[in-house]
């Protein structure tokens, strides 16, 4: 009784950052008392790789099936499939409808991301298949990158770096840039995402706007009910909302116009946010000044043209990658699978 009540108690402590990690930890330790024989025939297909640690982890509790592993995946699922309880995916490869369709024993999908737009959550509703994601956990280091981002495009980090490694200084100064502090900044969705990003912007001086798909009570931030007013109105512009179907192209020609060529994109979100030949062509024409971009819309291709401007920081969607969160995404995933096959309440889940 002492583990179900637990499990209660966690669904509604698991956002606050001092009991997060102790009650994840506490969570993993009362499932794996009594979890090992129970679940080691349960059949859990990992999409792609995505951790080597989770993917030990679940080798040692699950019946694992890589998919990756066969080159002739309809054949594999085929062979497979009444075997596969669960789909373990991410932001590359989750669980679309033709996953889910050939899989008729599928219970849950335990997603190592927060974002959900790989799962086909229509399908997974009507099937009644559990899914989970990883929020809370990797919030911060989501929201450290963008201000990392911020701050490497207006001071020019990455090209002073260079200008330094190629012997440069010996011969000239490097030009002057542009402070961060004080810089007004507009935030596309006011999630635990945004909301962090707001935290970490504000401690820099600068004002606060938001737009989101409604005006958020306890914000003490200006909000814009039209994004293209938000850009007007800010000097850098960050995207931190969910991917769906009405924030595909959020940030458009209009609202790259909006925030004009002295103004910064920076956006961790997701690639199809921003309408990337637009972007592009912005930066190029001089229509906006800066990006800092760790998304992509057809990652891993990256337009050529981004690699010739210097006033565009390209990382490669590494906004949660750091050790101690990508051990918590994982742990988290495997509580959850845990929870569910000892039903147990999931931890976080989303349907």
């Amino acid at each position: 009784m002492r583990s179900s009540s637990f499990f209660h108690r966690r669904r509604r402590k698991f956002s606050s950052p001092q009991g997060r990690n102790q009650n994840l930890h506490r969570a993993l330790r009362i499932l794996s008392v009594v979890s090992p024989k129970l679940m080691e025939n349960k059949g859990v297909l990992m999409t792609c790789p995505m951790s080597s640690y989770l993917e030990e982890q679940l080798q040692k509790r699950f019946r694992l099936l890589k998919l990756w592993d066969s080159q002739m995946k309809a054949d594999f699922l085929k062979q497979n499939s009444q075997l596969i309880s669960a789909v373990v995916g991410n932001t590359v490869l989750g669980a679309d409808s033709e996953l889910i369709d050939s899989l008729p024993n599928l219970e849950i999908v335990s997603s190592y991301s927060v974002g959900l737009d790989k799962i086909d959550l229509v399908k997974c509703k009507e099937r009644g298949i559990r899914v989970t994601n990883t929020p809370d956990v990797l919030t911060d280091d989501v929201a450290d990158l963008a201000i990392g981002l911020a701050l490497a495009t207006l001071r020019k980090i990455s090209v002073a770096d260079g200008f330094l490694r190629n012997g440069l200084w010996k011969n000239s100064d490097f030009g002057l840039t542009t402070k961060f502090s004080g810089k007004s900044v507009g935030i596309i969705g006011l999630g635990r995402i945004g909301s962090a990003i707001a935290k970490r912007a504000k401690a820099f001086g600068c004002p606060i706007g938001y737009h989101s798909r409604s005006r958020k009570p306890n914000a003490n931030y200006k909000y814009y009910s039209s994004v293209i007013d938000l850009a007007a109105n800010c000097q850098i512009l960050v995207v931190a909302c969910a991917l769906t179907d009405e924030t595909r192209h959020i940030v458009n020609r209009e609202v790259i116009d909006a925030l004009g060529p002295k103004g910064i994109l920076i956006n961790i979100g997701r690639g199809p946010h921003v309408d990337e030949p637009e972007l592009v062509s912005a930066l190029v024409e001089g229509r906006l000044g800066g990006a800092g971009l760790d998304v992509y819309e057809n990652e891993p291709e990256i337009p050529e043209k981004l690699f010739q401007l210097q006033n565009v920081v390209l990382l490669s969607h590494v906004g949660s990658d750091t050790v101690e969160t990508c051990k918590a995404m994982a742990d988290l995933v495997l509580a959850n699978l845990e929870a569910h096959f000892l039903g147990k309440p999931l931890l976080t889940p989303v349907v």
